[in-house]
């Protein structure tokens, strides 16, 4: 996956600070994503990815700045502290209700990341493109609104919506990896009101 990272090269010309920033720009949504796909708990998501930053630059000294290092150590640290919460919430849950916490099987953690990624490349993506195709993305495509609301929220007729999102979907397929355009148009296919 294309990160907006620097290249290793750079990252070292690159300040302890100036290296934080640019992974926390990176990072920070989709790690938030990935935890409350876990947690279920935006709130307690957001926390646990604060404090992984807050760790990444306890040990910044320590890490190397390898940007794939550096993203699976915060990947790595983010769902631990969720597994750890989520362990906990099973044990007073177990206690509470007398019942056995089932674990959160690691395979669906993996598909948590991947979706985490792939939600991160599709945002990316639809940041590139122009200005009215990126509202009504977002709005159609993330936010779940049908055309006419699109039309109604923008005062614009419901064909220049179904018109930039067709356009949209165009200059997507050109941005996003074939496999990544391929989960965003099946996700889509889902909702026939996109």
């Amino acid at each position: 996956m294309k990160l907006s990272l620097k290249s290793e090269a750079n990252l070292a010309e690159l300040s302890k600070e100036e290296v934080f920033e640019q992974f926390f720009k990176s990072f920070y949504p989709r790690l938030v994503y990935f935890a409350f796909q876990i947690l279920a708990d935006k709130p307690k998501a957001e926390d646990i990815v604060q404090e992984a930053f807050i760790k990444f630059w306890d040990h910044k000294e320590e890490i190397t700045l390898n940007s794939v290092a550096i993203k699976n150590y915060l990947y790595s640290i983010v769902k631990n502290s969720s597994l750890n919460i989520v362990r906990h919430e099973k044990v007073v849950e177990k206690y509470k209700f007398n019942f056995a916490p089932s674990e959160v099987e690691e395979t669906t953690v993996i598909n948590y990341i991947i979706q985490s990624e792939v939600l991160a490349e599709i945002h990316q993506a639809i940041q590139t493109l122009p200005e009215s195709c990126q509202r009504i993305s977002r709005m159609g495509y993330l936010e779940g609104m049908k055309n006419h609301e699109i039309a109604a929220t923008l005062g614009i007729s419901i064909n220049t919506v179904k018109t930039q999102k067709q356009r949209a979907m165009q200059l997507l397929r050109l941005r996003l990896n074939p496999e990544t355009f391929t989960l965003l148009a099946f996700l889509l296919l889902d909702n026939p009101f996109c």
